[in-house]
């Protein structure tokens, strides 16, 4: 019986439109999240979560440099990815914290 009961309501959506692909069509994607785009650049150029030790950590070596706008660490291995500088900037409208440690960068840490 209810075997039936979801055939006929499958084949009744397939006649009434409901997967029309000109719907389909009309969604338009989400837009990506700049803050993911950058963390996703710098794992695509080699850099690991927790690869600090070795020069490509991928919070120290690559996304804190890109987001304060400053130069790697001495240890960093790899160089830093290119990146659109409007992505950084939509990242930083979006969340101005991303890549920083606690609120501050590290790099700022080390000036006082």
């Amino acid at each position: 019986m209810r075997a039936s009961t979801i055939t006929l309501g499958l084949a009744s959506l397939l006649f009434t439109g409901a997967f029309d692909l000109s719907l389909a069509q009309s969604v338009q994607p989400v837009p990506w999240n700049p803050c993911a785009q950058i963390r996703a650049t710098c794992a695509r150029a080699g850099f690991v979560p927790n690869g600090y030790k070795m020069g490509v950590g991928i919070a120290v070596d690559c996304v804190q440099p890109i987001m304060v706008g400053t130069p790697q660490r001495e240890q960093a291995t790899k160089p830093l990815p290119p990146l659109d500088p409007q992505v950084v900037a939509a990242c930083k409208a979006r969340n101005p914290k991303f890549g920083l440690d606690r609120g501050q960068s590290i790099f700022a840490l080390r000036i006082r």
